[in-house]
């Protein structure tokens, strides 16, 4: 009952996705990174701040490092340099695409608020209803992502519907 009930919430969750992400990211491109048309990764916001501040912090757009040819923001220069420095380290889990949509084998647009770091990795999310879902079960869902990811990280979000 418990898991019937969880699978149709995720199914909702993923088609809310869908529909709030339609003109946020290209459906069909075939990037492993969550882009906009500029080539500008989550959102702009600061992926090293969600680390150190503990909050999503948009970034500057006059400080900027580029990183598997997505262009990333920063709040300050210190943080770009901790970035630089390693940046595997702060680029979010499954290219910066929905955690909840990934543990379904779907890549959906997130809402740079809706985060949570787990072993010092950030995961994004469509909507906070997504982090819900996904933090019912955090380590089945992160072990279901990893699962599909290598075989969607090159599929556009439209080849995945």
């Amino acid at each position: 009952m418990i898991a019937a009930l969880t699978a149709r919430i995720a199914v909702t969750v993923v088609a809310v996705g869908f529909a709030a992400s339609a003109y946020a990211f290209d459906p069909g491109s075939t990037s492993p990174v969550n882009l906009d048309a500029s080539g500008l990764a989550l959102k702009g916001y600061d992926p090293v701040a969600y680390f150190t501040a503990g909050a999503p912090t948009p970034g500057d757009e006059s400080i900027t490092a580029t990183h598997d040819g997505a262009t990333y923001r920063f709040a300050t220069t210190g943080n770009r340099d901790a970035f630089l420095a390693a940046p595997a380290s702060y680029i979010p889990a499954y290219g910066g695409f929905c955690a909840m949509a990934m543990s379904l084998g779907y890549k959906v647009d997130i809402d740079p608020n809706a985060w949570k770091i787990v072993d010092d990795h950030l995961y994004v999310q469509a909507n906070e209803r997504a982090t819900l879902v996904w933090s019912m079960d955090i380590p089945g869902n992160i072990g279901k992502a990893d699962g599909f990811w290598p075989q969607v990280k090159d599929k556009t979000p439209a080849e995945l519907q």
